[in-house]
């Protein structure tokens, strides 16, 4: 398959996003790879890279991080020289492109003024894909930081708990800083409710005071103004937990289970999101056009 073939994509550009949380366990690499097989399977060339060096992004196709038989990995990325991106890459599935990530990216943390690795890197295949997503570390340390000054939004899989509220608060306030420095266009778009379980009364009382959040913020000049809770959740699935002990995504594993209609419908949210804001970008554009 010729990688530089490239379909009809959502707008005629790469959208890097990053998906981030500062706390592990949520779902965030689970997201990260099913949302991915998803846009590829709907036709987008997706390119998936491991930013965390727990490197289980790259067990979902059946890699394993390995001493005894190195590979080039995002680690490659980090290098000095680097090793060019796409001598990095292996294709999972067709349109689905992933780097493997290994337990050395740890090292890439101690690294002074790398903040721009990651966007210098992806600058040589913009012509090439049309979705990348970032798996984060939890923590925000220069691998995140990395990954949102590369980005044009942030995604925060979450769970709908107390404590995970108040550290999306947290995160919203390291994407407003990220704003004001490094990285001036990146944007919240989403939340992903992962594991959900829409019985609990705890549960519906932190999505409706997410939801108010947000929407209090319509009006506000914050890069969260236009950021929403995806829909529909990620329901509680043993799929979803079985699917990379076998090297496969949930569309490989059980596709229709519940796991992969409720990624299937999160990615046609996204998508249906990137037509109507570029519809009403081009309607911008052209009232905006001398006649």
């Amino acid at each position: 398959m010729n990688l530089y073939t490239r379909p009809m994509a959502v707008e005629n550009k790469m959208r890097v996003i990053a998906l981030l949380n500062q706390k592990g366990g949520v779902g965030k690499t689970t997201t990260t790879v099913n949302l991915g097989a998803a846009f590829a399977a709907s036709g987008l060339r997706t390119l998936l890279i491991d930013l965390d060096p727990q490197s289980n992004l790259s067990l979902h196709f059946g890699v394993e991080a390995s001493n005894d038989e190195p590979r080039p990995s995002s680690t490659s990325l980090f290098a000095n020289p680097p090793l060019p991106i796409e001598q990095c890459m292996t294709q999972a599935r067709e349109n689905l492109w992933f780097i493997p990530a290994d337990q050395e990216l740890a090292l890439a943390e101690g690294q002074q003024d790398a903040q721009h690795v990651l966007a210098n890197a992806l600058q040589l295949v913009r012509d090439k894909f049309d979705v990348v997503l970032l798996d984060c570390p939890p923590g925000l340390g220069v691998l995140s930081v990395n990954a949102l000054t590369a980005a044009d939004e942030v995604i925060v899989p979450m769970q709908a708990q107390y404590l995970a509220l108040r550290g999306l608060e947290k995160l919203l306030q390291t994407v407003s800083d990220i704003t004001a420095g490094l990285n001036p266009k990146l944007r919240c778009t989403g939340v992903v409710l992962c594991m959900h379980e829409s019985q609990s009364s705890h549960g519906r009382a932190v999505v409706e005071e997410i939801r108010q959040h947000f929407e209090s913020c319509r009006e506000s000049d914050v890069p969260w103004r236009d950021c929403r809770v995806l829909t529909p959740p990620i329901r509680r699935n043993i799929k979803l937990a079985e699917a990379p002990s076998f090297g496969q995504t949930i569309f490989d594993y059980d596709p229709k289970c519940a796991g992969a209609d409720d990624y299937r419908g999160v990615a046609n949210s996204l998508l249906a999101m990137w037509n109507a804001n570029s519809s009403v970008q081009s309607a911008q554009d052209s009232s905006a056009s001398p006649a």
